[in-house]
């Protein structure tokens, strides 16, 4: 048996292919759209990839099975699990709790284990000349390492009320069912560490049915239901606002992208242009080369690993951008954005300087400067972390608006005072800054340390009780 596991690091995201040696047949699961990564896996172990399926209507991420079944022709295997709310729009092979997909001499045995969607499958593995017993499960995002897919997302990121609370109850379900299986059996989810998929995910990209349920969390409540309910649904992270398109587009029928596109370098002129009709920048640079010069009412959002999710919250599906970044960044920052199907790339700039506008700069302050604005009565200080991690720890007095949905919340901003903004390192802070520039809010200083700079001072003043809320 060929088996390799395939992570994508922006997303938190694992895909795997799994093939027949003796038939080079191969089955991909869960595959990202920068579909080039399958085929030259397959090419190097001369393997043709015949089967593509998915765990579950992804929302978190565009997948790749269309693109891979078109390049292929591979045959696509789907859930008709859940019922005719969650059946996928397009041409597939149907699969039901107890069908199997056979792949040369591999069966996968699909298990129906609902909660974080009502049509979310697993698949269990067994690799028939070795042993008639199965040895892997592929759980999607049903059970992650130390910690299981949340149920609120359908209803908190796509809107359909209701829906927590029945998928809350059919987890609880499908985790008794999980833990009836062999304890020796290989674990190998759809996310780690990072993903807004669940809310204390594992670092390690595999684990073990009986490690789970020693060291998982969900299964210290089998016997009881209520509380394992409540604490699924506490604490949970903001879902990206582009989850609900994730949740569409994986549904319906939509144009493919098989190749990784090469984005136009605009002229002056060009960019100009656009520029003059109000297109959307995003800056890619670090928040330290963007404070020191940008364009105004570009957004700074790093080109790191957070750089797609950021994207997904600011960015509309319907409309053209423009990215700054350096010529040798493009590709990793386009694979990244095709990842979530933002495809409406206009073009790039790589010299800020060479357009021919005037600069902005940010001001970022320091330590000292961040404790003398604090005791200012004419001073907003504002963390623009997440409501989970406020909660956890935050500066005395300060007030939280998490950055996601700063743009929504501009009322909760002083105009009439000076504003200070930190989170956790500094890159939330310069995204924060740079839309409510954008909104035409000015008097806005960073203070890049955050929480990092600040939880290092001998006596640092950091309050547990959560009193205030402008989220």
């Amino acid at each position: 048996m060929f088996f390799q596991h395939v992570y994508d690091k922006s997303l938190a995201q694992a895909s795997y292919v799994i093939g027949c040696q003796r038939t080079g047949e191969a089955i991909v699961i869960d595959a990202k759209r920068d579909i080039d990564t399958y085929l030259e896996i397959a090419k190097q172990n001369k393997l043709n990839i015949t089967h593509v399926t998915e765990t579950h209507i992804h929302a978190d991420f565009l997948a790749g099975t269309r693109e891979l079944a078109e390049v292929t022709g591979a045959k696509i295997y789907l859930s008709d699990e859940g019922g005719p709310d969650w059946s996928y729009e397009f041409d597939h092979i149907g699969l039901k709790d107890g069908d199997s997909i056979k792949v040369g001499n591999l069966t996968l045995e699909v298990i129906h284990t609902p909660g974080h969607t009502p049509e979310s499958i697993s698949f269990l593995l067994t690799d028939n000349p070795a042993t008639k017993e199965p040895v892997m499960i592929f759980t999607g995002d049903f059970v992650f390492v130390g910690d299981i897919g949340r149920p609120d997302l359908l209803e908190k990121a796509a809107g359909l009320k209701g829906t927590q609370d029945k998928g809350a109850e059919d987890m609880y379900k499908s985790i008794k069912r999980f833990s009836e299986l062999p304890s020796h059996l290989q674990v190998w989810p759809g996310h780690g560490a990072g993903s807004a998929c669940g809310k204390a995910l594992g670092a390690v990209p595999s684990t073990t049915v009986g490690y789970e349920k020693i060291r998982n969390w969900a299964f210290q409540y089998e016997d009881n239901k209520q509380g394992f309910i409540e604490y699924l649904l506490e604490g949970q992270p903001e879902p990206p606002k582009y989850f609900a398109m994730m949740k569409k587009l994986n549904k319906v029928e939509r144009p493919l992208l098989t190749e990784v596109p090469k984005h136009p370098k605009l002229s002056s002129e060009e960019f100009k242009s656009a520029y003059e009709k109000g297109i959307t920048i995003i800056d890619a640079r670090d928040n330290k080369a963007f404070a020191q010069g940008h364009i105004p009412n570009s957004i700074n959002i790093q080109g790191n690993n957070s750089f797609s999710t950021w994207a997904g919250w600011f960015l509309n599906y319907d409309e053209q951008f423009i990215i700054v970044a350096d010529d040798n960044q493009m590709e990793n920052l386009t694979r990244k954005l095709m990842r979530i199907g933002l495809d409406n790339v206009l073009g790039y700039i790589s010299d800020v300087t060479a357009m021919g506008l005037p600069l902005e700069k940010t001001e970022n302050i320091s330590l000292d400067e961040f404790k003398s604005a604090l005791k200012k009565d004419n001073v907003q200080v504002v963390d623009v972390r997440g409501v989970s991690e406020y909660k956890e720890a935050h500066i005395e007095g300060v007030e939280n608006v998490f950055v996601g949905t700063i743009g929504d919340n501009l009322n909760k901003i002083d105009r009439n005072k000076e504003v200070v903004i930190h989170c956790q390192s500094g890159a939330r802070a310069a995204i924060a800054q740079s839309v409510l520039a954008r909104h035409g809010v000015e008097n806005v200083k960073v203070y890049p340390g955050g929480m990092e700079e600040w939880s290092k001072q001998d006596q640092p003043e950091v309050s547990t009780d959560f009193n205030i809320s402008l989220t």
